[in-house]
């Protein structure tokens, strides 16, 4: 007589259990899954951030490093009032036939945004068309102080706005020793420190008769808040390149 062997298959009661082992499973997976795409996504935004300050301080230094003074307008190349950082470089641009473009006049500063609370500000630059004779020179280093002070819309549209800046210092090095660049004969009032253009020692500083030169060294330290990446304090040295310290 020919025997049959019965198939077993699975029960209701597990299949419901392997149904439910199969949930939890997906949804232990996808927690772990958010929160690696959470993980990555905060990552990619602090070095998005890291970069944008990376090519801020790049910029700073570039215009340092194309600095060209200019007699009789800006003999140092550069100027500080206490608010405002004003200098003069060679343009980076050719014009079309490939001859030299001439000057730009780039300013920095820092702006007080009232409405993001206190201390808060932003760093902003403002930088002219190339140009090449002396009164348009003159003309758009007036137009940078200006600006630097209280702007204007046509002012602002040269303006670039960088990052967000808490306050800001600049110290040169002359003779040997970091000073505050308003007591090197470049102004008459003021402080090297600014947090929206106060004055950190109250008063003016005595100004000399004898014609600025440019600083050996520009020291520049910020105060970045959370929201760049890097809260804190950036002490940023930019060193002229033909300067040799003989100090031993």
């Amino acid at each position: 007589m020919a025997r049959h062997n019965p198939q077993r298959g699975f029960t209701l009661i597990e299949l419901l259990i392997a149904i439910t082992l199969m949930a939890v499973m997906a949804g232990m997976s996808w927690r772990g899954l958010d929160g690696l795409m959470r993980t990555r996504n905060a990552t990619q935004t602090h070095v998005d951030q890291i970069a944008i300050v990376q090519t801020v301080l790049a910029q700073w230094q570039a215009d340092l490093d194309a600095m060209q003074p200019v007699p009789s307008l800006n003999d140092a190349g550069v100027a500080w009032d206490g608010q405002t950082l004003r200098l003069t470089r060679r343009a980076s641009t050719w014009r079309a036939d490939g001859s030299d473009a001439g000057l730009w006049v780039v300013a920095w500063t820092r702006r007080n945004t009232p409405q993001a609370g206190n201390n808060q500000g932003v760093w902003v630059r403002w930088q002219s068309p190339a140009l090449q004779s002396r009164a348009s020179l003159q003309q758009a280093w007036t137009q940078a102080e200006r600006w630097g002070q209280n702007p204007s819309s046509e002012d602002q549209a040269f303006e670039t706005t960088l990052l967000p800046l808490n306050l800001w210092q600049i110290s040169y090095f002359r003779g040997n020793a970091w000073s505050n660049p308003l007591s090197s004969g470049d102004n008459t009032s003021g402080s090297a420190s600014t947090n929206g253009g106060a004055s950190a020692n109250g008063g003016a500083l005595p100004n000399t008769s004898a014609t600025p030169v440019t600083p050996d060294a520009i020291r520049l330290l910020l105060e970045l808040p959370a929201q760049t990446g890097l809260r804190g304090r950036l002490t940023l040295d930019w060193v002229r390149p033909n300067f040799s310290n003989t100090k031993t």
